[in-house]
């Protein structure tokens, strides 16, 4: 079954966690020990409605303060589909997890409270989203309730947004517009009779209609490999595959191939799912590959079609969002895990800090501070073999990681 994952973002009680625990409810898709809980809470707190944020706000604090802290995933399915949400953190100050949060996602979800419109947050989710190249968003504009579920006010904010969307470099990305309330379940599974005027798709209607061609990444093939498959019995004897994830496009059998980073050329022999053979893999798949040469080949090579090599360098030029406490200085030395490659680096220069706002640039002072995002030069003791971020989503990404404390630092897209 086809899998679509998809990010929430919004301000403060704009109303993520209610209209993911309303999409759960209406798909029926809440267990009854969770409806439960709901009901019992809801109750509780003198709540004369079912508080659907329960469903998602796990944390103590969470459900203290009514609001999202960390990044929360919710599974649920339909007949056609089966959904993963990543409902992340609408505070500036957790910056950090909504990036974490949206960095897999193909979708998102922005939320807009129908009384405030279009405010700063709005813009930094907005620009989050157009940096981590989330193809499809839906601009949500919620408690229409709370509006008298007005065309007008509706308009208003659509008309903001597209100004917004104006400024975005990211010409493939399609921004829709629903009107919702989430708390009555208005548009978000069930067509709203208080709003006739509007005759597009519901939330789940405009998923469900989704096609994997539309929004998952297609790119040239990048094959990081991950561990080298030897059986060691008699009948594989002989046999070396290796073992990873492709990313990009389709690998067949005949394919040449380039192995990175000695650069030792060879076709595909065979392309192994568990214990079945099949001619194609395609972007997404799991696979063992074996190739027609004995290669000398090992974790954090990479295979990719002859023709459409990455580049190779000791320098990378990228925007990294700054997820430590502890400031990132030039001079200071982290790892870089770039897929299944891992290498010692030095940060060169932070040119800039980048507005989430879009209101440009501004000088770094030679630092960036926790939940920034910064135009950043890396030095590396090694070539890695890379692409720009825009072209491929999973070659032109990695992590920093502190080389005492071994926690994620940053989270880097190279330019």
């Amino acid at each position: 079954m086809e899998v679509l994952k998809i990010a929430t973002a919004g301000s403060v009680d704009d109303g993520k966690s209610t209209l993911i625990g309303r999409l759960l409810y209406d798909t029926k898709s809440l267990t009854d020990d969770k409806l439960e809980a709901i009901e019992r809470s809801s109750r509780q707190r003198g709540y004369d409605y079912l508080d659907f944020s329960l469903a998602t706000d796990g944390l103590v604090a969470e459900r203290e303060q009514g609001i999202t802290i960390d990044v929360a995933h919710i599974y649920f399915s339909t007949p056609t589909k089966s959904y993963i949400i990543a409902d992340t953190p609408g505070h500036v100050e957790y910056t950090r997890n909504m990036v974490t949060g949206a960095s897999t996602s193909q979708v998102a979800i922005i939320l807009i409270d129908a009384r405030k419109g279009v405010i700063e947050q709005t813009y930094r989710h907005f620009f989050i989203n157009n940096l981590l190249k989330v193809k499809d968003v839906i601009v949500a504009v919620n408690k229409m309730d709370l509006v008298d579920f007005s065309e007008e006010v509706f308009n208003d904010i659509k008309r903001d947004f597209e100004a917004l969307n104006a400024k975005s470099t990211y010409q493939e990305q399609h921004v829709s517009y629903i009107p919702v309330s989430a708390l009555k379940g208005d548009n978000i599974v069930v067509k709203s009779d208080a709003m006739a005027w509007y005759d597009g798709n519901t939330i789940l209607g405009h998923l469900e209609n989704l096609q994997a061609v539309d929004v998952y990444e297609k790119g040239q093939v990048r094959f990081p490999v991950q561990t080298v498959i030897r059986p060691k019995k008699d009948e594989y004897h002989d046999f070396r595959g290796y073992a990873g994830k492709i990313y990009g496009g389709s690998l067949k059998v005949g394919d040449n191939v380039t192995v990175l980073p000695s650069l030792t050329q060879s076709k595909v022999k065979e392309i192994y799912f568990f214990d079945k053979k099949y001619d194609e893999a395609v972007a997404g798949s799991s696979v063992n590959i074996t190739l027609e040469d004995d290669i000398n080949i090992t974790r954090g090579d990479m295979l990719v079609k002859s023709n459409e090599l990455p580049k190779i360098d000791k320098q990378i030029s990228a925007t990294v969002c700054w997820m430590d406490s502890k400031q990132l200085q030039p001079g200071t030395k982290y790892l870089v895990q770039h897929n299944t490659n891992k290498v010692l680096s030095k940060i060169d220069a932070i040119n800039n800090v980048v507005s989430t706002e879009y209101t440009g640039v501004h000088d770094a002072n030679n630092k960036l501070a926790l939940n920034e995002i910064g135009e950043v030069i890396i030095k590396l003791s090694r070539p890695i073999y890379f692409d720009a971020y825009k072209d491929n989503k999973s070659n032109g990404s990695f992590i920093l990681i502190d080389t005492q404390s071994n926690t994620t630092a940053g989270v880097g897209f190279i330019n």
